[in-house]
């Protein structure tokens, strides 16, 4: 192998023979900016306030204010070129980018990715690691020093190479971008026009969803990608804070009703991290629920308030501090220091307590080593109510990354349990269109 001539080269510390500094974990992009902001927060709020009120304060805003930019994980010491032509590329190790599969990475600001490919070269303890190099999308790699870590593959659906459009969903406060990829249904799907909506998740944008698209696209399913409020695509709520799926769900409705105004007879709604919570609270709560076949939720958010008692334990938040600010995201009275319009109703998306008023055909891919949304609730929903939801557990993956270790399997997993269920729920030929 030889390096790329100037540009490519190492970076400070590892020219120096130094480690380089360990860069916060990736969580996914869905959870993420949440992890990192707590972290610098509390260090900051523990020097300068010293108080569980302000702590716990720092926490819930934290919980429900969008992340901003996307914040550096990776350090990218080298591109080098191999003796077959390609290129590969080394990274500073980190929890993530050691796990085997296909990844991206952000850079230039966020502004270009990164095709990242299988480990070529890693040993345990050793402070780099060095990969396959894919495609380049608007950017020089070689020149950058830093990128975000993500599961999301494809940058855009031009990078799927199938005919898509954009057009916009009518929302609250304006439209939301969203691209429509259709297909013609099949075998699989018995001629009934299928739309499924994909939701990504927090502090993620829509092109996390584009590696599901395939397999359905395949299926003879349309996908229809839509952004949704406060997201930096569609239009930002009016509180300009999320509501953990307690608000957005009313975009996944619109976009309901869009899919059917385009001829769409039936909706799978597949979610990422927080989309799953937003599928699950549309599924709950819309007057178009009615024409939801199935869920498919990936790495999915059944209960806000372990997902939270998880993340203020990982930053060694005492508990009364997390439960105080747990107090703030739930009532009234917390709404000065969170921002937000009105209180969250987390029990109502608490849905290992609610697992029997889940009626609603769901298949749940989650790994069982996911340490930013635990696997717990998940395993907990599934036993509850074996008769509607399938569980299919993964190792390795960590957040929201099954696709990314083992795509056949998380497409065979897919198509093997949506055709099953849309078969078996396709609605007489009277009630059809």
């Amino acid at each position: 192998m030889k390096r790329v001539a100037e540009t490519s080269r190492l970076n400070s510390s590892a020219r120096l023979g130094r480690r380089p500094a360990a860069p916060a974990a990736a969580a996914g992009e869905s959870l993420q900016y949440l992890a990192l902001g707590l972290a610098a927060g509390v260090g900051v709020s523990s020097l300068v306030a010293g108080s569980a009120a302000s702590l716990g304060a720092y926490f819930a805003r934290q919980v429900v204010t969008p992340a901003r930019q996307r914040v550096p994980d990776t350090e990218i010491l080298a591109v080098i070129e191999s003796a077959g032509g390609g290129r590969q590329i080394v990274l500073g190790a980190t929890p993530e980018t050691v796990v085997p599969g296909r990844y991206g990475l952000w850079f230039a600001e966020g502004k270009a990715f990164a095709e990242i490919g299988e480990i070529v070269e890693h040993e345990p303890g050793q402070s780099h690691v060095t990969r396959q190099l894919g495609a380049v999308h608007g950017g020089d790699i070689a020149a950058a020093v830093n990128g975000t870590w993500t599961g999301t593959q494809y940058p855009g659906p031009e990078s799927l190479r199938l005919p898509y459009e954009e057009i916009d969903v009518p929302v609250e406060g304006g439209a939301a971008p969203a691209w429509l990829i259709p297909a013609e249904p099949g075998e699989d799907t018995e001629g009934e026009r299928i739309t499924a909506i994909l939701v990504h998740g927090r502090g993620a944008t829509r092109a996390e969803c584009l590696r599901a698209v395939p397999v359905l696209h395949s299926m003879g399913i349309t996908c229809l990608v839509i952004s949704y409020r406060n997201d930096g695509d569609a239009p930002a709520a009016l509180d300009g804070r999320y509501g953990l799926g307690g608000t957005e769900w009313h975009d996944v409705d619109a976009a309901i009703l869009q899919a059917k105004a385009l001829g769409a007879e039936g909706i799978v709604l597949v979610g990422f991290s927080m989309g799953g919570a937003i599928a699950l609270q549309t599924n709950d709560r819309s007057v178009n629920a009615k024409d939801i076949r199935a869920l498919v939720l990936d790495g999915p958010v059944v209960d806000w308030v372990d997902v939270l008692a998880h993340q203020a334990r990982v930053h060694r938040l005492p508990s009364h501090v997390s439960r105080f600010g747990l107090w703030l995201l739930t009532n009234k009275a917390g709404r000065r220091m969170t921002g937000l319009a009105a209180p969250l109703d987390l029990k109502g998306m608490d849905w290992v307590s609610r697992a029997d008023q889940l009626r609603t055909p769901t298949l749940v891919i989650h790994s069982a080593d996911d340490d930013f949304v635990p696997y717990g609730p998940s395993a907990a929903l599934a036993e509850k109510n074996p008769e509607i939801v399938t569980l299919e557990r993964f190792t390795t993956a960590r957040h929201t990354k099954e696709y990314n270790v083992d795509p056949e399997r998380w497409e065979k997993a897919v198509s093997t349990w949506l055709t099953r269920t849309l078969q078996a729920r396709r609605p007489p030929a009277f009630y059809r269109r």
